[in-house]
């Protein structure tokens, strides 16, 4: 691109240099042509009072001993005689003879031919010549000046060009570096905008893309671990039902392939977290029944509550408790919170759960438990909130989902201590938009 807008403005530049060039070449050969046929004619002009008042002996001795002419010159007399440079007579001056002032082309240049009246009235021809030499003299100097010019206005014009189209390339071949970085991969690669609007343009439309894609990468992957996570949920229901089988042998085959598929999960969630980052994308919002979702998670966890000796507390609130959450989403973070509850509290450990409908709209859910409660800080996203991180050998999701789903909806997270001297997770949901 660099080189071929170079040889666009050369190619302009050159055109425009020849169209203006060629006409001033020629003018200025032609002005030293008429000057130098006006000076001739200037010359013999002056001499024609003289040739008039003087006789042939006198305009002789004057001519050759005052120089009054800057150039030979010579005056043919009406008999015959020649006064001054010694020439022939050509026809120009036979036709001059007749009383003519004329001018003729000659192998030699140019002559001037004036007929003039000598002492006694008889005509008389005054002749000077302007040779070729003469009539091009300084054409060659102001040529050769014209053409360093064009040559200088030449290197001038494709300088600059070049130095514009660097202007224009460079910022283009660092959008397309961004570009194939991004392609590669590197996904925090940002075009920084530079050169004209439109190629600002270009880099703002790149960095804006790229950053949309790094969104939709990580809530992909994100998703993807989520889902994962909520495969656990029927797992640990499988691994309890086995583990209560009459037979050992089969109850230890059934644990096994249960294992077995609760390592694949993990591991799935796990490649997952490798390659996300923390996006804060969120699912667009919409509203459910927050007592109908919660009524039907504790129903299902109950049965493995009683056959693991856990006594259950539930408190809803009366009637239908509306929240900007759909029902999937509220119910996976309800699975979430229980499911931890089962994975880290020992047997027999009791839990409440309870839905307080807030009198603005949204609600508040609290899943507390008689377990030994979060070893860690509960300030702020730390601690057992920072997705990915758990202290029990888990994939240390299921409180970042609980976070994201209370984010989601507009609410918030937060971790205590209940009133049992264990763990007391509570959501603060927001009621749903119009």
């Amino acid at each position: 691109m660099r080189r071929r807008l170079a040889i666009l403005v050369g190619t302009t530049t050159s055109l425009v240099l020849v169209a203006f060039l060629i006409p001033l070449a020629l003018l200025i050969r032609t002005f030293a042509e008429d000057r130098a046929v006006h000076a001739a004619t200037v010359e013999a002009q002056s001499l024609i009072w003289v040739v008039a008042n003087s006789d042939a002996e006198s305009l002789d001795r004057g001519m050759r001993t005052n120089g009054l002419a800057d150039r030979p010159v010579s005056v043919f007399l009406p008999d015959g005689t020649v006064v001054g440079e010694q020439a022939a007579p050509t026809d120009a001056v036979e036709l001059a003879m007749l009383g003519q002032s004329l001018s003729a082309e000659t192998p030699e240049g140019r002559e001037i031919l004036f007929a003039t009246v000598d002492a006694d009235g008889r005509t008389a021809v005054i002749r000077t010549l302007v040779t070729t030499e003469e009539m091009g003299r300084g054409v060659t100097r102001s040529w050769l000046i014209l053409l360093l010019l064009g040559v200088a206005l030449m290197a001038v014009s494709v300088l600059v060009s070049d130095r514009m189209a660097h202007s224009l390339v460079r910022p283009t071949r660092r959008l397309a570096d961004v570009s194939h970085r991004l392609a590669a991969g590197e996904m925090d690669a940002r075009a920084t905008p530079e050169g004209p609007q439109e190629l600002r343009e270009v880099a703002g439309g790149l960095n804006h893309l790229a950053s949309r894609i790094k969104e939709l990468l990580r809530e992909e992957r994100e998703t993807v671990a989520d889902l994962s996570h909520r495969l656990r949920t029927p797992l640990t229901s499988m691994k309890l039902e086995a583990e209560g089988l009459n037979d050992p042998a089969e109850a230890r085959r059934i644990s096994a392939a249960v294992a077995e598929l609760e390592r694949a999960v993990s591991e799935i969630i796990g490649d997952a977290r490798r390659r996300a980052v923390e996006t804060g994308v969120h699912p667009l919002p919409t509203s459910c029944d927050a007592a109908a979702v919660v009524r039907d998670r504790v129903q299902f966890w109950s049965v493995l509550a009683e056959d693991t000796e856990r006594p259950v507390e539930l408190d809803l609130a009366l009637g239908p408790v509306p929240v900007r959450l759909i029902e999937a989403d509220l119910a996976a973070c309800v699975d979430a919170l229980l499911g931890n509850v089962f994975a880290h509290t020992p047997d027999g450990s009791a839990i409440a759960v309870r839905l307080l409908a807030w009198p603005t709209g949204g609600a508040r859910l609290v899943v507390a438990d008689a377990g030994p409660g979060f070893a860690e800080s509960t300030n702020g996203d730390t601690g057992p909130l920072r997705r990915g991180a758990s202290g029990a050998g888990s994939t240390g999701l299921g409180l970042d989902i609980a976070r994201r789903t209370a984010s989601a909806s507009g609410g918030t997270l937060s971790l205590g201590v209940s009133a049992w001297g264990g763990a007391q997770i509570t959501l603060d949901l927001g009621p749903p938009t119009d």
